[in-house]
């Protein structure tokens, strides 16, 4: 079976940085085929596509919010892809997900369009 696992969120005061991991592991996945997405969600509110990255790690994808502020990257000998956010502010507090096993021809910021999904890990940013 395919689990993803977040790790990395926690508490900063704005202006900070944090890294979220994302491990994938499970018999049959191949990691490296898999194109990557990075989603935050907070209460009442749909969840947002926040970055995405190809399965080589030579295309990458951000949504307006973070663009110069986030950086997505990837490990394929280690299964794991990583969102290093700077400049945090209080607007990018929410709970962040890691997806996988894109739906072909759906843009990859649709929740929809992911198959897998890790359990999530909170980031707050204090002003």
């Amino acid at each position: 079976q395919v689990q993803l696992v977040e790790s990395g969120g926690g508490s900063v005061q704005a202006g900070g940085s944090l890294r979220l991991s994302c491990a994938a592991s499970g018999s049959g996945y191949t990691y490296s085929n898999n194109f990557m997405g990075w989603f935050r969600q907070i209460p009442g509110k749909e969840r947002e596509g926040v970055a995405a990255i190809s399965s080589s790690g030579d295309t990458t994808y951000y949504a307006d919010s973070v663009k110069g502020r986030f950086t997505i990257s990837r490990n394929n000998a280690k299964n794991t892809v990583y969102l290093q956010m700077t400049s945090l502010k209080p607007e990018d507090t929410a709970m962040y997900y890691c997806a996988a096993d894109k739906v072909v021809g759906r843009s990859w910021a649709r929740a929809d369009g992911y198959r897998r999904w890790g359990q999530g890990t909170q980031v707050t940013v204090s002003s």
